[in-house]
């Protein structure tokens, strides 16, 4: 089992930036691939962006490539995402996930609220 705990989520003007962490215990050795997901109220759920474990490799979703960056901290056993030049379309709560194949997301945190004021 893995358990993840997001924090960093609040209020911001349009343009500015959070930074989201995803702190993870538990059988983390597992966690090969890392995302942040979000979710805007009425929409689904929707991939942001990911990082591999070993080697770092990234991958974002178009809407945010650009302006936000994933990156990990493996001996603290924590992924971060810096949003930056945010926008009201960001607003959503925003969930980190981790699993052992890349789109295969096993464990989930319980979600942190962005909300972006325009």
């Amino acid at each position: 089992q893995v358990q993840l705990v997001e924090s960093g989520g609040g209020l911001v003007q349009a343009g500015g930036s959070l930074r989201l962490s995803c702190a993870a215990s538990g059988r983390t050795f597992n966690s090969y691939i890392w995302g942040w997901f979000r979710q805007a109220p009425g929409k689904e759920r929707e991939f942001v962006a990911r990082i591999v474990r070993t080697d770092g490799s990234t991958y974002y979703a178009d809407s945010v490539k650009g302006r936000f960056t994933i990156s990990r901290d493996n001996a603290k056993n924590t992924v971060y995402l810096q949003m930056n030049s945010m926008k009201p379309e960001d607003t959503a709560v925003y969930y980190c996930a981790t699993g052992g194949l890349v789109g295969a997301y096993t464990y989930w945190g319980q979600g942190t609220q962005v909300t972006v004021s325009a």
